[in-house]
């Protein structure tokens, strides 16, 4: 059986899922330029490789925040829509919970993790 949530259920969890994707956004710039602060003090071969494999990583993540930001900012139009519809009876409408944006989010959050604790132990070698 499908979960249903109200509007505000739904638009609550958006809040909570757009200001951790700011969050991560902010903690990459700061991987960023940890990444940089080691590439700089050291010019082994090595070194540059493992680097550059993190920077690209870093690139993946952002992509993926703005991807999750979109679709959430999408799915966040979709209800606003759904008030303008139906303005005196939205407080009762239920929605379709949005399991995927859930996933997509649970998802993305482990691969940062692991992609953090990778990125701490090549620091903490090479630092």
């Amino acid at each position: 059986m499908e979960t249903k949530k109200t509007i505000y259920q739904l638009h609550e969890e958006h809040k909570t899922w757009l200001n951790k994707l700011l969050f991560y956004k902010d903690e990459l710039k700061i991987m960023d330029n940890r990444i940089l602060e080691v590439a700089k003090k050291n010019t082994s071969k090595e070194v540059r490789s493992l680097a550059d494999h993190f920077n690209n990583q870093l690139i993946i993540q952002k992509e993926q925040i703005d991807i999750l930001n979109h679709d959430i900012k999408s799915h966040e139009l979709y209800l606003e829509a759904a008030a303008l519809d139906n303005p005196n009876g939205i407080d009762n409408e239920k929605f379709s919970d949005h399991k995927r944006h859930r996933e997509s989010i649970a998802i993305f959050e482990k691969l940062f993790k692991d992609l953090r604790e990778d990125l701490i132990d090549f620091l903490s070698k090479w630092m």
